[in-house]
């Protein structure tokens, strides 16, 4: 169990647990665009949803899970938060999803998998979680194209080694990067991942930064401090 200022998650039956990167998208995606509908793709624990839930004022937050232990924790997390009335989770996968449901969203998030190696682990559910054959960027982006409402915002979390691949992928469905932060553990390692909002909109010079997390084990900059005061318990 994990628990936040405003909510609890249990992850007991997840194979992805709560981490870094889903933390990171649910407090960086912009909502100040105040959309009236949000989902969540690949909602594992339901995290980044509840995150949303309590920076929004968004009245519908859906999410998509494929698997069925997952699915039942999301749905599970999201009866127990204070914003149940505002949250759904779907049992489905992206391209049926995208396929059947008429909807369209202001804010599409994503944490997707992204082990594109050939390695395996032992654990099949993990790498369901995990490896990007599960749900490759094309489809991603592609659902995005057809789920995002016109003014909306595509918001998702990548390794940084995919940044450039991710963003021509999106163009080709007429998404365009407006905001990227790129985000390194320490101040010495390399740059791990990227956060990038895309829109309808092209922006020929996106705004572009970066946030380093920890100075020192557990000694969390400023500015990751101030993106992540309103979840965690000890900032």
């Amino acid at each position: 169990m994990f628990q936040f200022k405003q909510f609890r998650i249990e992850q007991d039956r997840c194979a992805m647990k709560v981490g870094t990167d889903g933390v990171l998208l649910g407090a960086w995606t912009p909502v100040d665009q105040q959309p009236y509908s949000i989902l969540d793709i690949g909602a594992g624990t339901g995290l980044i949803a509840l995150m949303l839930a309590q920076r929004s004022f968004a009245e519908q937050i859906d999410a998509l899970e494929i698997d069925e232990d997952a699915y039942e924790q999301a749905v599970d997390n999201f009866e127990s938060s204070p914003w149940n009335d505002r949250l759904f989770c779907y049992h489905a996968a992206l391209d049926e999803f995208a396929e059947e449901i008429e909807d369209e969203y202001d804010l599409i998030v994503s944490n997707p998998p992204f082990y594109t190696d050939t390695y395996h682990s032992q654990n099949e559910q993990r790498d369901l979680a995990r490896f990007e054959d599960a749900m490759p960027f094309e489809e991603l982006v592609e659902a995005a194209s057809v789920l995002l409402s016109e003014a909306g915002v595509f918001s998702v979390i990548i390794p940084f080694k995919e940044e450039t691949r991710f963003i021509d992928l999106a163009k080709e469905s007429d998404l365009y990067p407006f905001k990227i932060t790129r985000v390194k553990g320490t101040p010495t390692t390399e740059v791990k991942r990227s956060l990038i909002a895309f829109s309808r909109n092209e922006t020929l010079h996106p705004e572009t930064d970066e946030l380093i997390i920890e100075t020192a084990r557990h000694q969390y900059t400023p500015e990751y401090t101030e993106l992540t005061k309103d979840f965690y318990l000890k900032l």
